[in-house]
């Protein structure tokens, strides 16, 4: 049966079109349930034997739910304890118009057969497809498809299976005319709280708008958010300003919005108290209105931390603080540019991982949920299992946020575990920095090759074969995805001839498929202490695409022809087959190059390149590339327990920058090559120039002594940092290229015909890409089929040659490599807190890196650790203190601290938040009084820099 729809669009050139769409419906669409007679489906999904316990529905019976249930309830949906869902093609289509999280996460649970969801696709079935009425809106028109398809159900089911349809909506109208049409309708609330022995499902239920209004005050806490459509209408005329909001994480009543300029430029609004923030969310996107120039504030000083501490109903505390925050601005000269938020553009909510602060009130039902990322507000949440959840780390979602509600209302998701075990605090912060770590589906892995898998004589006759060549690996210890290896050999003509290997990883995953989709959404491996959350499969990763000795690899070449001054005479790129004869580490490839009595292919080959990377660098280096320094450290793990042993920083060999020269210069040629192939599409990474505001620290920081350093260019901060020492001082010059690369910006991805800067500022060169470590990053697998394609290796495909598309994708790899540093990071303090939960207390030396007004920020070398020791007690009086910020210098009761001075710092533990543990430190020499409180939690700092390898 054939349905037509014909009607009239206009074209972007202005040009009508006439469109005709078929819709085929159809008699054999079968209704999933093991029960039925008349449908001939040989795997059915609905059970005959449906037994959830209800106190309202005692019989056996399916259930349908209407697209808000589904959109707003997922949480309930995907619980084990509800089966035999039946989730119509409406309700499907909606839910992925409206919210692509919702609908990979009910598809997720379709694909789960042991969930027993069934799709039923109403909207080409002959008896359930309905027509859209003359003025009929198309949700009413939705709403009613939804009803037709759960009446069918009701008479298709034979009377002797006994099984009913149960309808749920929240919808009040919905409701009313499923009742009419005597459908067995209720709502997802009422059906839920009915089920027997289940409080925490009941947990789950999000708040619907009706019992949002009635937890709230009647007092109005907040102004009145605008309409969408009013709020357009001011950015289209310049009262209000669209940009993102960023919460303070050391200051709950302050806050930014980020407004995005043209190119690279942007500004930000200062917010400042809760009327002004007005329920903005971290990373919500929200239209402000600019304060006149005589209300603008300078950013606080204070540090103001609504960590749960205090009970709900301590609000005017809260008040007393927010008084206390703007009579302190009354003394500062800074002013930036203020505003006020004055409506939502878009909710970024997520789920959000935290603790429960339980309510003073005995037996009472509502507490306080505390999110593990200081941005966040608390949340108040309804559950009856509080004792249950105390001291577990549990996740939350917001349901809304009320004006007359000092918090955001929300509901319980999940029980993540015991705070403080490691297990569960791995999965926080993998949660709370976005890292996909849930295992590779059957789909994903479906796409591997079988084993045993063998390189086929098809593959050889497509490659060059170097299996000859003395190739070798040189990597970190317990490396086992090793995406590159080297070789350097003399030629007969005399020149020498230097080849960078990479895994041939863009072989095994093939543009489009699940493998690819899965890689590409994960976009990085996340490396943290004692864990590694892989891009790719590990038959892949630690296998397959390892270029592990003595065995034969795929590989995608790039060999260079030079002379022994490293001039590059000739450059050429081949897919081609190798056998590593060596996986070294860098330290045994440093005692080879070292060891005068070894002579081998091996180490002569080491030495080659060890003496070309030399020269390498050296012209790097005067062409003005920064060699900059970040404090990393290695711990020690117990084999036994996993917990670490021992802390020291990583220390670098000539290896480490021997390997890193040539990964720079094949990133560099393959760079060049692709955009010299596709200028429009091709995958870059630039390294902005910092703006010369963010040079201030450093010019601050060498006033006293005596130095200059030139920042105008990179050659010239290069230089000056390399004249910048002090005798006596080796530490200096370290110290320095530390503040130096907080001052740099974040490199990023880039598709080369959305942009016109492609340089990159540290390496100083103009124009890089990354092609060396396909195995750990997916921008790297897109430059592989690039560079494939350049030189006839391979096809092309429509989405790599779509600029938007690859710009696209470049977004996401930029948010996946930022979050994936972070969540890093969070590992390692995460494991710092271990090492010294089991060492006590420590006395070490180190280093001021940072002066506040009431702080100094001590730098421990041998740990790589940072830590703030405050002059400021709540339990005593504070010590009289003078900042000056132009030097920068603290005095504090007669002494002066200035930035580099040597300190000797007490460091332990502080674990009396179980939450927010703190590393405690207290000064020894020079003795203050009252100086002894936690660290706070250094915000991620995404101006962190390395060279980019």
């Amino acid at each position: 049966m054939l349905k037509s729809k014909t009607f009239v669009k206009k074209t972007r050139s202005g040009g009508i079109l006439k469109v005709v769409r078929e819709h085929y419906l159809r008699d054999d669409i079968w209704c999933g349930s093991e029960v039925c007679v008349e449908c001939k489906d040989e795997s059915p999904v609905l059970e005959k034997d449906p037994c959830m316990e209800s106190s309202m529905c005692t019989f056996p019976h399916y259930i349908i739910p209407d697209t808000n249930v589904v959109l707003h309830q997922i949480d309930v949906l995907e619980d084990p304890l509800i089966r035999n869902v039946i989730i119509l093609q409406t309700v499907l289509q909606e839910v992925r118009h409206r919210s692509a999280p919702a609908y990979k996460r009910i598809k997720d649970a379709i694909h789960n057969k042991e969930k027993h969801f069934y799709t039923f696709t109403n909207e080409h079935h002959r008896e359930t497809f309905i027509e859209r009425e003359p003025g009929e809106s198309a949700n009413d028109r939705n709403d009613r498809a939804i009803r037709a398809a759960a009446q069918w159900y009701s008479k298709h089911i034979p009377d002797s299976a006994e099984i009913k349809v149960v309808m749920l909506t929240n919808d009040r109208l919905n409701k009313e005319n499923a009742e009419q049409t005597g459908l067995l309708v209720y709502r997802c609330d009422e059906y839920i709280k009915s089920l027997i022995a289940n409080p925490e499902l009941v947990d789950r239920l999000a708040l619907t708008s009706d019992e949002k209004n009635e937890i709230t005050s009647s007092k109005i806490l907040f102004p009145e958010h605008l309409p969408l459509s009013q709020i357009q209408s001011g950015i289209k005329s310049g009262k209000y300003i669209q940009g993102t909001f960023r919460a303070n994480r050391d200051n709950f009543l302050e806050g930014t919005v980020f407004v995005h300029g043209e190119g690279d430029e942007s500004t930000e609004i200062l917010l400042q108290g809760l009327q002004k923030l007005n329920r903005a969310v971290h990373q919500d996107v929200v239209a402000v209105e600019l304060l006149p120039q005589e209300d603008w504030v300078a950013p606080s000083a204070v540090v103001l931390q609504d960590d749960g501490s205090k009970g709900e109903d301590e609000e005017e505390e809260e008040e007393e603080e927010e008084k206390k925050l703007q009579t302190k601005q009354v003394h500062c000269d800074a002013l930036k540019p203020t505003g006020r938020v004055v409506g939502i553009i878009k909710r970024n909510w997520r789920p959000y991982c935290g603790m429960l602060t339980l309510s003073h009130i005995k037996e009472s039902t509502r507490h306080l949920f505390t999110p593990a990322d200081r941005r966040i507000p608390r949340i108040r949440i309804e559950t009856r299992q509080a004792a249950t959840l105390e001291g577990q780390r549990i996740m939350v979602a917001i349901d809304g946020w009320p004006k007359n509600s000092r918090y955001p209302r929300g509901h319980f998701m999940k029980n993540l575990g015991s705070a403080g075990d490691k297990e569960t605090e791995t999965e926080v912060l993998l949660l709370e920095h976005d890292v996909p770590h849930l295992p590779f589906s059957q789909n994903v892995l479906s796409f591997l090759p079988s084993m045993p898998w063998a390189i086929t004589e098809d593959d050889m006759n497509r490659r060059e074969d170097l299996r000859h060549l003395c190739v070798c690996s040189v990597d970190p210890p317990g490396c086992t995805d090793i995406d590159d290896a080297l070789h350097c050999r003399e030629l007969e003509n005399g020149n020498l001839e230097v080849g960078v290997h990479i895994a041939d990883v863009s072989h095994f995953i093939r543009p489009g498929n699940a493998m690819d989709q899965e890689a590409a959404s994960r976009g990085t491996t996340v490396y943290l202490c004692g864990k590694r959350i892989d891009m790719v499969p590990e038959l892949l990763s630690s296998n397959l695409c390892s270029l592990r000795s003595n065995v034969e690899r795929l590989a995608f070449s790039c060999i260079w022809e030079m002379n022994d001054n490293a001039d590059i005479l000739n450059t050429r790129f081949t897919k081609s087959v190798i056998n590593s004869k060596a996986s070294l580490t860098y330290a045994e490839a440093q005692m080879r190059i070292d060891d005068g009595n070894m002579n081998d292919d091996i180490t002569k080959n080491l030495r080659g390149l060890n003496k070309l990377a030399k020269i390498l660098k050296a012209g790097r280096i005067e062409k003005g590339a920064l060699t900059l320094s970040s404090p990393e450290v290695r711990f020690h793990i117990d084999s036994e327990t996993h917990d670490p042993i021992d802390l020291q920083t990583k220390e670098l060999q000539e290896t480490n920058s021997m390997v890193e020269e040539f990964m720079l210069l094949a990133n560099i040629s393959v760079a060049q090559k692709i955009y010299d192939e596709f200028s429009e599409c091709a995958l870059l990474r630039k390294h902005p120039s910092p703006p010369p505001s963010n040079y201030d620290i450093l010019h601050k920081a060498i006033k006293t002594k005596n130095l200059v350093i030139h920042t105008d260019s990179a050659k010239e901060l290069a230089d000056s940092l390399n004249q910048a020492d002090i005798e006596g001082f080796p530490y200096f010059n370290t110290l320095l290229r530390i503040l130096a690369t907080r001052c740099m910006m974040q490199a990023v991805y880039f598709c080369s015909g959305l942009d016109s800067d492609f340089r990159h500022y540290g390496l100083a060169t103009p124009i890089y890409t990354h092609f060396t470590s396909p195995i750990r990053r997916y921008s790297d697998i897109i430059v592989h089929r690039m560079l494939a394609v350049a030189i006839g290796a391979d096809s092309t495909y429509p989405a790599l040659m779509d600029k938007h598309k690859q710009g696209a994708l470049c977004n996401n790899l930029n948010y996946r490599h930022k979050m994936a540093q972070y969540a890093q990071r969070a590992s390692v303090a995460f494991h710092t807190q271990l090492f010294f939960k089991s060492r006590g207390i420590l006395n070490e030396e180190g280093f001021i890196l940072f002066v506040r007004k009431n702080a100094i920020i001590v730098l421990i070398p041998k740990f790589g650790l940072e830590g703030t020791v405050f002059f400021e007690n709540k339990d005593k009086p504070s010590p009289k203190m003078t900042f000056n910020e132009e030097v920068p210098t603290l005095t504090v009761e007669g002494h002066t601290f200035n930035l580099f001075d040597r300190v000797r710092v007490t460091i332990s533990l502080d674990a009396s938040n179980i939450q927010h543990q703190k590393i405690r430190m207290s000064l020894l020499e020079p003795v203050i009084p009252g100086v002894s409180l936690p660290l706070p939690e250094a915000e991620p700092d995404a101006k962190k820099a390395k060279l980019d390898r």
